[in-house]
């Protein structure tokens, strides 16, 4: 029987004698191998695991040294007849009781009424095309140099160290470094008294709303917003006032002007990744001010921006000490290790302190001692810098490929950075139906209803987020949803065959195109020029932080124009039958279908 319960998985990291230890130990505690049971030899155990007898000898030797099997003289080896002792046996429950009395729900007082949808399945790592943010692929975790960093941590010197802090004190090694090494890239100076350490940012949101937020609290938040941050906010009973968005963040206008407090997440705004303009940042700083009230900056994304130069964080240019800071290590590595800090006022982070010890001292110091650690070795700027460039170029892969497979069906908004976009599809796509349907082709793409504070959330968004796919899997990926959403939508799509304008035949290309100049939008807000020259050569440019320039040639053929440029498009070649609607002018595919809309100028 224990040879069935021993189950060798080949592909598992885990080394044969760890697997086996594994599962003898669980079948003890679990009762499958009872106490006193007699097990099978070591040379008969691995010949029925068809393993080496020296790894079932190590195997054993292990499990006596550790208490759990025992060796009796020309008899063999036994489970420990001492292995259940300190464990209270199994008390079977009686089913003739009251329902209230054994259903405690009728006790809670601080039951939460939070969100319960997810971004993805469980199992997202099945999907071919896991278009998930949050999400990572493990092959960029740092494991050499967090496990050098771990070591030093453990050293029995260093224990020493760590394990004489008083009370309920950070790690001073690691205020330091944060202090040091992680603050001054977002402009903020701090002293070690003024940073608080917690268990990831979630913790660092709850301790800030149990200091600043009760019944009597009136908090704008952003709409779509952050919803864990949302729902700690409905737990306290504050009096939330969700304000609306534009391309420059969070709108500043007379609607905060009763507020105590406004939180906000200005690098990358969640969910939409627009990053607040300085003028915008100014803004509130003054309305601040003006009305005295507390920031809350959730900066939890302050390392990707990819065009043009970070902007300053808040709490950067904060004057009045009115900004309370939160962030935390690159989410890659914070999903492990879950380190988070706040930046405040002492007197603020001295509060702060004492609402923390209600629940746990301090986050486990082995740790805080670890990342010190793995800061002061540079490992985590060379591995940031790793992430900047591998995220930096999927994100312009999904942008390239949205461009090209969804041009003029899909909005992503003028965005510099972040790891996803909030992408706006025609009118007509139900966002919910179009999830279902594209996780059934292998693609997972995220929900928003649960951003939104009310159930009237816009049906035809959705997110994508590069975290969590490689980046050769994108463009296929974006192919294989392009085609899903023109399904769904066929019948609301203008066609050739239905198009308002006039269609141009050969001889009309002919004389409209040469020294023409196009002008279009591309999905990501930026416009896009392309010259069309009467020798057949092309020139594109675009606008934006992040300026193309490419080159190509075109012809007319069969009635059709076409295109191939060296880069874009993957330089693929392209036709087109060409509509002319005023000044407008519309591009079909081979299969009459709608591609985009341009302006056309002469030259």
């Amino acid at each position: 029987m224990i040879s069935r319960l021993i189950h060798i998985d080949a592909r598992s990291d885990d080394s044969l004698q760890s697997q086996i230890r594994q599962k003898l130990v669980e079948g003890i505690l679990v009762g499958s191998f009872a106490a006193g049971t007699k097990l099978p030899s070591s040379r008969k155990l691995a010949q029925q695991l068809s393993v080496s007898r020296n790894t079932v000898v190590l195997v054993y030797q292990a499990l006596l040294d550790e208490g759990y099997i025992e060796s009796r003289e020309r008899s063999g080896i036994y489970v420990s007849e001492n292995v259940d002792q300190g464990r209270v046996d199994h008390i079977e429950q009686q089913t003739s009781f009251n329902a209230k009395a054994g259903n405690n729900q009728h006790r809670f007082k601080g039951a939460l009424a939070v969100t319960n949808a997810k971004s993805c399945p469980a199992n997202w790592r099945k999907f071919p095309y896991p278009f998930i943010d949050g999400k990572y692929d493990s092959s960029l975790y740092p494991v050499k140099e967090w496990r050098e960093a771990n070591s030093k941590a453990n050293a029995t010197n260093e224990i020493y160290h760590w394990s004489e802090l008083y009370g309920d004190d950070d790690d001073p090694m690691l205020l330091d470094e944060i202090r040091t090494k992680i603050l001054p890239r977002r402009g903020i100076q701090a002293s070690q008294d003024e940073i608080l350490i917690t268990v990831g940012t979630q913790q660092a949101l709850h301790l800030i709303t149990q200091l600043f937020v009760d019944k009597n609290t009136a908090i704008a938040v952003e709409e779509p917003g952050y919803p864990e941050m949302r729902d700690l906010l409905l737990h306290q009973g504050a009096n939330i006032i969700y304000q609306p968005l534009d391309d420059k963040g969070i709108v500043v206008d007379e609607s905060l002007d009763d507020c105590d407090i406004i939180y906000t997440t200005p690098s990358h705004q969640t969910p939409t990744s627009i990053t607040m303009s300085m003028d915008r940042r100014d803004e509130l700083l003054s309305k601040a001010r003006q009305k005295d009230l507390l920031i809350i900056e959730d900066d939890f994304e302050f390392e990707s921006n990819f065009l043009g130069q970070p902007h300053p964080a808040l709490r950067s240019l904060d004057q009045d000490n009115r900004v309370v800071y939160v962030s935390c290590l690159s989410k890659v590595l914070a999903s492990g290790v879950q380190i988070g800090f706040i930046v405040a006022d002492s007197a603020v982070i001295t509060e702060l302190k004492k609402i923390r010890k209600l629940v746990l001292r301090n986050p486990p110091l082995n740790n805080q001692r670890a990342v010190a650690y793995f800061l002061s070795l540079g490992y985590y700027d060379s591995y940031m810098m790793h992430l900047h460039k591998v995220f930096f170029e999927r994100w312009l892969t999904l942008r390239e490929a949205l461009n090209i497979y969804l041009p003029n069906c899909i909005d992503t908004g003028p965005i510099q950075g972040g790891t996803a976009y909030w992408i706006t599809g025609p009118k007509q796509l139900d966002g919910e139906y179009l999830r279902k349907k594209a996780a059934e082709l292998g693609i997972l793409i995220e929900p928003v209803k649960r951003y939104f504070s009310y159930s009237n959330a816009p049906e035809n968004c959705f997110r994508m987020g590069v975290t969590s796919i490689p980046n050769d899997k994108i463009r296929d990926g974006v192919s294989k949803l392009a085609e899903l959403i023109h399904q769904l939508t066929a019948e609301y799509e203008e066609k050739l065959t239905n198009a308002k304008g006039r269609l141009l035949d050969q001889e009309s290309l002919k004389k409209l195109l040469p020294n023409s100049i196009l002008e279009c939008q591309m999905v990501y807000g930026v416009p896009c020029t392309i010259e069309l020259k009467a020798n057949g050569s092309m020139l594109g440019r675009t606008g934006g932080e992040d300026q193309e320039v490419d080159s190509g040639r075109w012809w007319i053929e069969n009635g059709m124009y076409y295109r191939q440029w060296k880069l874009w498009g993957y330089g693929e070649l392209k036709g087109f039958y060409v509509i002319i609607d005023g000044e407008q002018m519309k591009w079909f595919d081979k299969h009459y279908r709608f591609v985009r809309e341009l302006e056309i100028k002469q030259s």
